[in-house]
């Protein structure tokens, strides 16, 4: 357990909150020192040298190996995109929907996953979405589904507009007993607690850096399990593809052996320099630390609107890292924190506090007295025994 002292050790790394409680990770993360000193590397080289290109090749292969290493895989199984939806367009188009036609996903996916597995429609797809039951999707209902006619299962890790978590063994053992892909997208939650995606038994997984794993938009990881590799070639492409770009040989493809061909045109350099410091800072806390301490924040926050019969879309005993609270206006609820400097975000009837390892018991705190002081403005829940006088 990290104590007091090693929390605001690590909280010192983020300027922000000199100013305001940051509670809005789920959105963008906070900036600490370390990834503000990797944009200011990459410039200095720009600066000094012009166009080294060696040197910023080698700092984008050092982080194809960092991810690597935070996800358990090898080097050449990782692709570095600019985006999660690049990552999935590049598998999408590599993909084949003659034989098995059928994508299966839950509801709670993000917008990204559904538009780029519906436009595949045009290619033969059939998508069907899986159903909730209130604010969980339970495994079973994948099982009902998917059959020998599928050939992927997109999944979200957590749900961004409340904070379920799915069971992704179980979603997983039911893909693969239809002999059907598994997809994890884990924007949501990489970056809270330690990943291994050959424990997880995955086929791809994709996450970008903005968020929890504490770099800049522009930049996102693709896992691709190598076993699969040399039989897909996505017609979403470019030179970064290639086995070697600097051929510049446009009359031939000759993609990458490894995950490298689902990259495409050339490399966010200046986000690799800012993205690699994010999440080695959280590998020198210890994922398992980090994942832990998360888990007190959202509990405590949990049992705090408990008590005050406020009504949570998150399941109550969720270790985070996201607590949405269900609100009568939450873009109202929003501007309230906001005038408390403390920075959240809302979805729909959802007020979506965020938590991260820089986050203390006193900013649980700080959220719970602003709930208190407009109630009003809060869903409340019958069943819940609390007082909010």
């Amino acid at each position: 357990m990290l104590t007091d002292r090693q929390i605001q050790q690590v909280r010192s790394h983020f300027s922000i909150f000199k100013r305001k409680i940051y509670l809005n990770t789920c959105s963008q993360g906070a900036l600490s020192d370390a990834v503000q000193t990797g944009l200011g590397d990459y410039i200095a080289t720009w600066h000094e040298q012009g166009s080294p290109w060696e040197t910023w090749m080698d700092r984008y292969e050092e982080a194809r190996t960092a991810f690597a290493q935070f996800i358990n895989a090898s080097p050449d199984e990782v692709a570095i995109v600019t985006s999660a939806s690049a990552g999935i367009n590049g598998v999408a188009s590599a993909l084949n929907f003659q034989e098995r036609k059928k994508v299966v996903m839950g509801e709670f996916e993000f917008p990204t996953m559904g538009h780029i597995w519906l436009a595949q429609r045009v290619r033969g797809a059939e998508v069907q979405f899986v159903n909730a039951e209130g604010n969980c999707i339970p495994s079973a209902n994948y099982e009902k589904i998917v059959d020998r006619n599928t050939l992927i299962v997109p999944l979200t890790h957590v749900c961004f507009k409340n904070g379920f978590r799915s069971d992704v063994a179980a979603v997983a053992q039911i893909a693969h007993h239809s002999g059907a892909l598994i997809m994890l997208d884990d924007y949501q939650d990489c970056g809270t607690r330690p990943v291994d995606v050959k424990a997880m038994d995955l086929d791809f997984f994709v996450t970008g850096t903005l968020k929890y794993l504490l770099g800049p938009p522009g930049l996102a990881f693709m896992y691709v399990r190598k076993e699969l590799i040399s039989s897909l070639s996505p017609t979403v492409t470019g030179w970064f593809a290639q086995t070697n770009p600097f051929a510049f040989d446009p009359q031939h493809i000759d993609l990458s052996p490894t995950a490298r061909r689902f990259e495409s045109g050339s490399p966010s350099v200046p986000n690799v320099y800012a993205a690699v410091p994010g999440f080695q800072l959280l590998q020198e806390i210890g994922m398992e630390e980090v994942a832990e301490h998360i888990k007190r924040l959202v509990q405590s926050l949990l049992s705090c609107t408990r008590d005050l019969g406020i009504r949570a879309k998150t399941p109550a005993d969720s270790g985070g890292p996201l607590v949405v609270l269900q609100c009568k206006d939450s873009n109202l609820l929003v501007q309230k924190l906001t005038e408390a400097g403390i920075v959240a975000s809302n979805r729909h009837d959802g007020l979506r506090i965020s938590f991260h390892v820089y986050n203390t018991m006193d900013d649980v705190k700080a959220v719970v007295e602003v709930l208190r002081t407009n109630i009003y403005l809060m869903v409340l829940d019958p069943a819940s025994v609390g007082s909010y006088d």
